[in-house]
């Protein structure tokens, strides 16, 4: 089975796809054949993303390295239970003609709930979950005692991928792998920070996620949208937009893909020169835990 990594959210704006268009790019760099889902079937953020490094390379005649995409699209059937199921088998449809050729599926899911939503995170090797660092994003997560600041309790979209690790258990595949990326962290120390930070430290063991850092509020990664470049690309099509800044970005890119700790993945040479050697203690211990 390929490895199936999910962008969720129930809340635009965070990251989603600029987080998957760059893994897609470091996973292809790195010598691998993926498949990528765009579940946003109304805005489709992740597909026009690539649609505009496809116009690039023919605009400049060269080729870049490319996932294969496979679109769905939403039912038209007026029963809700025949149209979720028919939904249902599309969905299946597609991670399996993915999964024929592909060592890696990334799907970049929509900011809201949705059939396609639930069934992705089902099916979810490894879930990314981007969060700007702000008190709002963090509502999803969970709810806070507007007094004290302390955790409540999960909240709508930490239930939902409950549900979804109860589908997958069920099944008797490994655990989901939940990872939350702080977004759009800025460098300034400031209260709804601490504050925001406390409340993920408090409650990642509560509901079983791990928290790494995501990607600082850099011009750059809104720029690259147009052209379909990601920072990994830039020193190929255009060494001189390497600036100190970029380079930093590009840095965050690669730590982010080293702390996925993507299994096999970690073999290929491109993820050695990243510092990735071999399985993490957190994978041993998933698969000890499986």
């Amino acid at each position: 089975m390929a490895h199936v990594i999910v962008l969720g959210n129930e809340k635009g704006g965070s990251g989603k796809s600029t987080t998957a268009m760059h893994l897609i790019t470091a996973l292809v760099r790195a010598g691998h054949s993926v498949g990528a889902l765009d579940l946003d079937l109304r805005q489709q953020s992740l597909f026009r993303y690539l649609d505009n490094r496809v116009d690039y390379m023919r605009r400049r005649g060269i080729t870049l390295p490319m996932p294969r995409r496979v679109k769905l699209a939403a039912s038209a059937l007026d029963s809700r239970t025949r149209a979720e199921a028919e939904e249902g088998s599309r969905f299946e449809s597609a991670i399996a003609d993915l999964a024929s050729d592909c060592t890696y599926i990334v799907i970049d899911c929509p900011g809201a709930d949705s059939v396609y939503a639930r069934l992705a995170h089902a099916v979810a090797d490894t879930l990314v979950t981007p969060l700007n660092d702000s008190l709002i994003d963090l509502d999803l997560l969970a709810r806070l005692d507007p007094v004290t600041g302390r955790v409540r309790g999960p909240s709508v979209y930490a239930e939902m991928v409950w549900k979804a690790r109860q589908a997958r258990a069920a099944s008797g595949r490994t655990p989901i792998d939940w990872v939350v990326l702080r977004n759009r962290m800025s460098t300034l120390d400031a209260r709804n920070k601490r504050r925001v930070a406390g409340a993920l430290a408090e409650l990642a063991p509560r509901i079983g996620f791990r928290l790494l850092p995501g990607f600082s509020e850099r011009v750059v990664f809104r720029e690259l949208f147009l052209s379909g470049l990601t920072l990994l690309d830039l020193k190929d099509t255009d060494p001189q937009a390497m600036t100190m800044s970029n380079v930093a970005a590009r840095q965050e890119v690669r730590e982010l893909v080293r702390s996925l700790d993507l299994g096999e993945g970690g073999e290929a040479p491109a993820f050695r020169t990243m510092g990735k050697s071999r399985p993490s203690e957190h994978r041993k211990a998933r698969i000890t835990a499986a």
